[in-house]
């Protein structure tokens, strides 16, 4: 399919629009929309709303991006036994051919055809809810079709894509509101004073009611517990089963937007459920007895996360500075990113953490990636010990020689590399995003 139509970003919706049309609108027969914009967090809020909404008896679709190791993963549909998976190869075959054939070969984008697919499963697979996460910005995002969801959310706001969205904060954020809707209910995760602003002026012009974190509600941890309150609501609630204290505040994202869907059953049982079995692969994931990790010594630990713009490092920094606090180990990276991000934006609030840095390519990623040489250079300007690897796997043995004894290895800066990285543990073909 990538080799029929571009990987290109046209922010527009006329073509999907036009698409659909063709296809007897089916973005216009699903069930209830729950719509995620923001710049961080988005696949973590998805996964802990998901799993809230299935642990209360309901059946869920959820349309990601991009996917880890295969192309299914971005299509997960309600399964028979109440829990949704990526879409199985013949369905997925058939509704890409059906999206295909009515679109006759008119220009159209690898992420048009994707979406459109993803609706068409949707309109024909029965579920109480669709999950739809915006693939970029919000405003002219092809999932931005739906004229009205249930309810929509904005995770926090940061600087990436710059190119695409906009060169600050606040023009970033007006792109992510533009999935705000007339009358439908807002989620507002923490954001820049700028994006809120932003965010407000455009719920105002449209009326769009906010519940607004830090204002309508708040989320925070207290002896290893996850604490919610709104004005008249306290919730004391396991920690959340994926590690970091960001998310603790995605957690309390998802709880807010649970609070609002009255009608999905989502008490504070099916609510506590939720955080304890959600499951979100490449955010510090710990792997172990893989083929990738096998060969390492039996005093390497090693995790996993996809962060690759300066506000996730910051959040990556800090879960791994707690992982320190708890069991000091020396930490090693290993790290690969695509060219257009900010690497040093990313790599900074690590310094002093580090005691060696591999940098590696990202094979088969569809945009240019930071060289390895290049990537390492810029790290040892910014005081790191830093080195290039040809590959993943002379890095991880690099890595376990740099340091004897017990170590902490952590793999991250691209979710294209953590998909690499997967692939190879479970020994499953990647598929190129």
């Amino acid at each position: 399919m990538r080799t029929l139509h571009p990987l290109l970003i046209d922010l527009s919706l006329d073509r999907i629009v036009a698409l659909l049309e063709k296809l007897g609108n089916p973005h216009t027969a699903l069930p209830p929309v729950i719509h995620i914009a923001g710049t961080n967090g988005k696949g973590s809020t998805t996964a802990f709303l998901k799993a809230m909404l299935e642990a209360a008896g309901n059946r869920v679709h959820a349309y990601t991006s991009p996917h880890l190791v295969r192309f299914h993963e971005r299509i997960q549909l309600a399964g028979p036994d109440g829990r949704a998976v990526p879409i199985g190869e013949h369905e997925l075959v058939e509704v890409l051919s059906r999206v295909e054939r009515v679109n006759a070969g008119a220009a159209v984008t690898f992420f048009e055809i994707t979406t459109a697919a993803a609706f068409l499963a949707f309109s024909e697979t029965p579920a109480d809810a669709v999950i739809l996460e915006v693939g970029l910005g919000g405003r002219a995002d092809t999932t931005n079709v739906v004229a009205k969801p249930r309810l929509t959310i904005i995770t926090p706001v940061s600087m990436d894509h710059a190119d695409k969205l906009g060169d600050t904060v606040a023009k970033i954020a007006v792109e992510k509101a533009g999935i705000l809707k007339r009358g439908v209910p807002a989620i507002i995760a923490p954001q820049d004073a700028d994006g809120l602003d932003a965010i407000r002026d455009v719920a105002r012009r449209i009326g769009a009611p906010l519940t607004v974190c830090g204002e309508d509600y708040d989320a925070f941890e207290q002896r290893g517990r996850l604490v919610f309150q709104t004005g008249d609501t306290l919730l004391d609630l396991p920690r959340p089963a994926l590690l970091g204290r960001h998310q603790i505040m995605n957690a309390g994202t998802a709880i807010a937007a649970a609070l609002q869907l009255d009608e999905f059953g989502l008490d504070p049982k099916a609510i506590e459920r939720g955080l304890i079995e959600v499951v979100w692969p490449a955010r510090m994931q710990r792997l172990a007895g893989g083929r990738l990790t096998s060969g390492l010594s039996a005093d390497a630990e090693i995790w996993l996360d996809g962060g690759h713009n300066p506000a996730g490092g910051q959040a990556l920094a800090q879960t791994v500075a707690d992982l320190e606090e708890r069991s000091p180990k020396p930490l090693v990276m290993i790290v690969g990113m695509m060219g257009q991000k900010d690497a040093g934006g990313f790599l900074q609030p690590f310094q002093g953490q580090v005691t060696h840095l591999f940098a590696v390519p990202i094979p088969g990623a569809h945009e240019a990636p930071f060289a390895a040489d290049a990537l390492a250079g810029l790290a040892r300007t910014l005081g790191f010990k830093a080195e290039a690897a040809a590959d993943l796997g002379s890095a991880l043995h690099r890595a376990d020689r740099a340091v004897g004894g017990a170590k902490r290895i952590l793999i991250c800066g691209s979710l294209y590399l953590a998909g690499h990285v997967l692939a190879l543990e479970t020994g499953v073909a990647q598929q190129g995003n």
